[in-house]
């Protein structure tokens, strides 16, 4: 009897472990604060959708490349969120000494 008991438990708390925000259901300003606050965060942006903004450039890999964000959220259609991050380099990129973010 135990045993059911702890799985069922064990199934709960993971799934809360890895629940994410969602855009939907926060105002823009909320979405702009979370995202302020923590530096990077992953958040949902549709039913099957999320995806991972980051404050400012920095939070970036070194070979990735950020690009302006934004999501819909509870009031706005989009809602600028900062960056995200790619290791696609933009259409303008000519692959000289300095890499993504303007560093070495």
């Amino acid at each position: 009897m135990l045993k059911p008991v702890c799985a069922i438990a064990l199934a709960f708390v993971s799934t809360a472990a890895f629940a994410r925000p969602s855009t939907l259901a926060m105002t823009c300003a909320q979405a702009q604060n979370m995202v302020a606050s923590q530096g990077a965060v992953v958040m949902s942006t549709g039913a099957h959708t999320y995806d991972r903004f980051v404050a400012s450039p920095g939070f970036c890999e070194f070979n990735e490349w950020a690009y302006t964000a934004s999501a819909p959220t509870k009031d706005r259609r989009n809602c600028s969120l900062g960056y995200t991050c790619s290791s696609n380099p933009p259409l303008e990129y000519d692959g000289g000494l300095f890499g993504p973010n303007g560093g070495f």
